[in-house]
């Protein structure tokens, strides 16, 4: 399939000429699939940049816009239409996929608003939480003799155990921190609608604080996955 650039919105629809909403995949006045444009998740689905969404009702659209970007309805359409409708489809698959999963979906309007994430790189020791200090010294020696004593070829069952100890632990209070967050929401959905920027800055900050803290206890319960998988 040809590669489809995105182009800035708003924008006139290509067949009738009308206005176009933000992010919509149809014209509204003609019904016909339009090129795929730059547009938050939220848009596309004619949705306010807010936490607290009706997941139910995001189902609806989805299915609904997914329906009318099924091929068979642009069989007899154009290539380019074709191609458009095929390329709408994949963004709606990821803006759907995005917003119907809550941490995601926080994680997505955090971005929207500048908020930068180190993800995917393990443990930082220079950031470690300053209550954490302790435990995860402690962990990180564990883990460093578990590996010795498995390039050893040495089994270390008290070692494990207490690794898994400290893994539970640790998934535990992830799952406090998700519980967190979603308090969180109603404090940046309130601000949005007051367009409180002092208040909807200190909600990002809370939730930004929040997920930063989630991402280093993940990546500590992913360690020791990691580890024990190897014994």
């Amino acid at each position: 399939m040809q590669i489809i650039e995105t182009v800035s919105a708003p924008a006139k629809c290509w067949s009738c000429g009308l206005e176009v909403a933000e992010g919509q995949p149809f014209c509204a006045s003609c019904g016909k699939v339009q090129p795929p444009r730059q547009a938050d998740y939220f848009g596309m689905f004619g949705l306010p940049p807010k936490l607290d969404l009706d997941v139910h009702a995001l189902e609806k659209q989805f299915y609904r816009y997914s329906r009318k970007l099924h091929p068979d309805v642009h069989a007899r359409a154009s290539q380019q239409e074709q191609e458009w409708s095929l390329a709408q489809a994949s963004l709606l698959n990821d803006a759907y996929r995005t917003l119907k999963i809550p941490l995601d979906r926080t994680k997505y309007l955090l971005r929207l608003e500048g908020v930068q994430f180190e993800e995917d790189r393990g443990p930082n020791p220079s950031k470690v939480p300053a209550d954490l200090l302790e435990e995860v010294f402690e962990l990180n020696m564990q883990l460093e003799e578990l590996r010795q004593n498995q390039k050893m070829g040495e089994d270390a069952p008290q070692l494990r155990r207490d690794l898994e100890a400290a893994k539970n632990q640790f998934a535990a209070q992830l799952s406090s921190l998700d519980e967190d967050v979603r308090s969180r929401w109603s404090a940046w959905d309130a601000a949005w609608e007051e367009n409180d920027e002092a208040k909807k800055t200190a909600a990002k900050e809370a939730m930004t604080a929040l997920l930063q803290r989630r991402s280093y206890l993940q990546n500590l319960v992913r360690d020791v996955d990691q580890t024990l998988g190897g014994s």
